[in-house]
This record gives C-alpha cells, structure tokens and sequence, in this order.
C-alpha cells in the first residue's frame, strides 16, 4: 500500500473508527470473503481523485463535509448506547410513528429488508441484520446544473442531511429500548444501491446508482440496522424489474458520462455487477464537488416515472405484436 493510501486509510479511519471498539455486541456475520472492500467516498476521492487546483472549491461544501463528518463519527460510536438486551418487537403504529419522524428529518422515503452477509463489505462490521433503509432527495432543480458547484453542494447537503437523520433515528429507536446502529450515508457497512433494491425502495440502473419511482436516481442512501423485527417491504422488488431492461436501451449515462466510467455492460467480479469503474469516477467527482451528470442526464430525472413506465409497456407490448 502506498504512503497517499496510508495516511488517507488512517485519516478515514480517525472519523470513521471501527464499530467493535464501542461495543461488546456480536457482530450479526462473520465478514464474507467474497464481499468487496468498502470505500467511504471520501476515501475513494483521497485515493483515486485528482482534484488539482479545484481543491479550493472544497471550502463551499466545507460546513457540509463537516457536518457529515460530525454525525459519520457519532453514528459509529453511538453503539456504546444500545440497551445491549433491546426490545424485539414493537406494533404497527410504531413503524408510522418513525416514518413520520424520518420524514420530519429531510427522509423521502423509509423501506424494511433483512440483511444477508453477501451485502455487507468485507472490511465492515454490522451488528444486527434487521435494516432501515433511508432515502434522502437530492433536489432535481440543483442537480440540473450538474457538474457546478451548486450540484456538488447539494449532493453533500444531502449525504449531510441523511447521514444526520441516522443517527437521530438511531436515537429514536434507543430512547424506545430498541438497539440501533446507524449507517452514515457517506459510505456504509453494506451495499446501498442493493440493499435499498433489496428494501424494495427501486432498481440499480445501469449507472450503479438506485433508481425510485419518487425522484429517479436524485437521492443517497442511508441505513439503520436493528434486531427489532420490521415489516419488511422485500414484496415490492417486482414492481422495479423492468429498469434494467429498460436500461439496456436508453444508455444515456454511459454516453453523458465525463468519465467514460459507466460499462454499457456491467461486469462480473466475485459473483457481483460492477456498473462503473470507480477509479475514474473519482477523477471528476473530486474535480466538481459530486459530479452528478449521470444523475441529471438520466431519463427518470428528466421524465416522469408513471410515463416512462407507461411508454416502454407500450413500445415493448407493440414489439410482441409485431414478433420482434
């Protein structure tokens, strides 16, 4: 490992300390071999990004870095609060009461799904493997000016928003004698994109990126993991599966793409999608503060979910008509 990666691996780490020195709670799995590593996004910019003299731009996302940076770290040593022999169960009206709460803190939209180990990264500890899954809006009117400066600061307003709304909602479930451990949306224990696809929250497109029916791919993603029983929302993932296909025909991110980072075919590594290479991404992201230009030029940012949905149905039930 090179001494950049070193010293960007430790500073990462000083923010984001392991979850196992706070507790004396199991970990829900064992580490999976096959899982990949997981980057924090501003390990992966340290890492891969080449941000030049655009540094300087950094200082007008600064309160939102810090901010994020403020409630990532008090996400993971929050633990130390858990109850230890929490609540299991809770009723229903429990479940309106915290979504109506989630949203009172910026949260478009809260989904239930049990964790599996494939999910979790490799070099990432989970407590428990009960998961609230958060989605936070990134504001379509902001990410249209994608890739500026205010783009980029809507995209770490939001990562501040939803990282800040795991931890309160944590706080919410301990008050209540529930165990909690939360997520920071800035780059968690698990992958986000499919476990929000797991949630029944969207679909990954081919950008990598979670696809909703509320706001297209314009959001991040956060979790909070419990052994609270849920009522899991595992049932809607049919409802989505028609994005990929749709996917394979539009390819607008892979052209808009500065990076030339999207495959117009995912690739396969240890069993697992790959939609973009990371590394190149990094390059522009760290260049213009969040680069979004796949977000903005996606047909379900610039279009309506209904109709979009409606118009393939009808293009693809013409086809059948016509034997293609």
């Amino acid at each position: 490992m090179s001494l950049k990666a070193k010293l960007a691996r430790k500073f990462v780490y000083a923010v984001f300390p392991d979850v196992r020195k706070y507790t004396t709670l199991k970990p829900a799995f064992e580490n999976s071999p096959d899982s990949p590593e997981g980057l924090l996004v501003p390990e992966v910019v340290a890492l891969h990004g080449k941000p030049g003299i655009h540094i300087l731009k950094m200082a007008l996302v600064l309160p939102y870095l810090l901010g994020t940076a403020y409630y990532g770290r008090r996400c993971v040593t929050s633990v130390r609060k858990d109850p230890g022999k929490g609540r299991k169960t809770a009723p229903q009206k429990f479940f309106k009461e915290l979504e109506s709460y989630a949203k009172s803190l910026g949260v478009l939209k809260v989904g239930y799904t049990k964790l599996t180990p494939e999910l979790v990264f490799s070099n990432r500890t989970v407590l428990f493997d009960n998961a609230i899954v958060l989605i936070g809006e990134m504001r379509k009117k902001e990410i249209a000016k994608a890739p500026s400066v205010r783009a980029g600061i809507e995209v770490w307003r939001t990562y501040y928003r939803l990282t800040r709304a795991a931890y309160r909602i944590a706080e919410f479930l301990r008050e209540r004698g529930y165990n909690a451990q939360p997520d920071p949306a800035v780059g968690g224990s698990t992958n986000f994109p499919l476990l929000a696809q797991k949630a029944g929250l969207g679909h990954i497109g081919k950008h990598g990126l979670l696809i909703t029916s509320e706001n297209g791919p314009s959001v991040r993603i956060g979790a909070v993991y419990t052994d609270l029983e849920l009522p899991y929302t595992d049932e809607r993932v049919w409802e989505y599966e028609w994005i990929p296909h749709f996917c394979d025909r539009c390819n607008a991110c892979v052209r808009a793409c500065p990076a030339q980072a999207i495959y117009i075919t995912p690739k396969r590594e240890n069993g697992r999608e790959v939609h973009i290479d990371y590394k190149k991404c990094a390059v522009v992201f760290s260049r213009t503060l969040g680069c979004s230009v796949c977000v903005k030029e996606c047909t379900f940012t610039k279009g309506s979910y209904g109709k979009i949905k409606g118009a393939y149905e009808k293009m693809t039930k013409k086809e059948k008509e016509l034997g293609k």
